[in-house]
């Protein structure tokens, strides 16, 4: 399997509900640095995986719809707790439905995964694994 990875970071502040949170159940900032990795089986006509440009241009602009907000204002959000693990998840596929529309190329139809990392620190990380 062949995997490209693009790498770029969002600003959030955020709360969650639920004794298991603690201290983060306040209002609280977080800055994730965040990994893209498209896979596939195969390169594509031009041996890529994927176009790395369009990769991290779609990356930013998916980014770029949560970046420097508070995600308890989100409508998208409501009512949910926007853990890193959930974060994950949401770029994730956010990023498949724009391999979909054919925002990445043509050749990017060919993907078969998409895994997203988010990095809290640099000791603590939550991935989640989407398949096309």
């Amino acid at each position: 399997m062949f995997s490209v990875t693009v790498r770029d970071h969002v600003m959030v502040a955020h709360s969650f509900r639920g004794e298991v949170f603690g201290p983060a159940q306040r209002l609280h900032g977080a800055t994730f640095v965040v990994d893209a990795a498209f896979r596939r089986a195969g390169l594509d006509a031009d041996n890529l995986v994927v176009d790395i440009g369009l990769a991290a241009r779609e990356l930013g602009e998916v980014l770029g719809a949560l970046n420097y907000r508070n995600l308890d204002d989100e409508p998208a959000f409501a009512g949910t707790n926007t853990s890193t693990e959930y974060l994950a998840k949401v770029i994730a596929d956010r990023l498949a439905e724009r391999v979909r529309a054919g925002a990445l190329g043509e050749g990017a139809r060919g993907l078969h995964g998409i895994t997203v990392t988010l990095h809290e620190s640099h000791v603590a990380w939550a991935s989640y694994e989407l398949t096309l």
